[in-house]
Formats: structure tokens, C-alpha cells, sequence
């Protein structure tokens, strides 16, 4: 009776530790997706700024130019720079996740 106590404790024991394994690693998962779409977004921040910076240049004002044309600008910047950030490798994601991924973790795992 002793005997099958002890394996049915040692499977109990198996089937927990297998079952936390399994959430560990669909933690570490979640936490890489939540790294990567946060550099994307900060890639996306960086490329507006730099189309920002890019129409604050001009030499002229053009003869129809109004508030409401910059506030068009503006949210047609934010969409390419969206667009630009997903189609084209800029790298600053990937710099990013390589630089943040190895702290990330470790302060999640204490």
C-alpha cells in the first residue's frame, strides 16, 4: 500500500512539474511577443519622427497650406511610418529585442 502511495505522489509530483514547465514556456513565449511588438512600435515612433523631421524641412509654405493640412500630414505620416516600420527592415527592432531580450527574462524568472 506504502509502495503505490509513493508512485501515485511521484506521478502527482511528474504531472505538476511538467504542467509548470509547459506555463514557463508559454510565459517566456508571451514575453518574447510582447518584447518584439513593443520594439515594432518604437521602431514605428522612430520612422514618424524621422518623416516629422523630414516635412518640418521644407524651404516654402505652400500656397494652400493650413492647420488642417498639417493635422492631415501629421496623421498620414503616422500611417506610412506604421507601414514603413512592418515592410522595411530598419533594424532598430531587432537591435532593440536583441539588447532588452536577456534582461527581460532574467527579471522575470527572480
Amino acid at each position: 500500500m506504502d509502495n503505490s502511495i509513493s508512485k501515485t505522489d511521484h506521478i502527482n509530483f511528474l504531472a505538476t512539474k511538467v504542467s509548470q514547465d509547459q506555463n514557463s514556456l508559454s510565459l517566456k513565449e508571451k514575453n518574447n511577443q510582447d518584447l518584439k511588438t513593443v520594439a515594432e512600435q518604437f521602431e514605428s515612433i522612430f520612422v514618424h519622427q524621422m518623416l516629422k523631421q523630414a516635412r518640418q524641412s521644407r524651404l516654402a509654405e505652400g500656397v494652400f497650406s493650413s492647420e488642417a493640412q498639417d493635422t492631415f500630414n501629421n496623421m498620414l505620416d503616422v500611417e506610412y511610418s506604421q507601414i514603413l516600420s512592418k515592410k522595411n527592415n530598419f533594424g532598430i527592432a531587432e537591435a532593440l529585442i536583441k539588447q532588452f531580450q536577456p534582461h527581460f527574462h532574467s527579471k522575470k524568472e527572480k
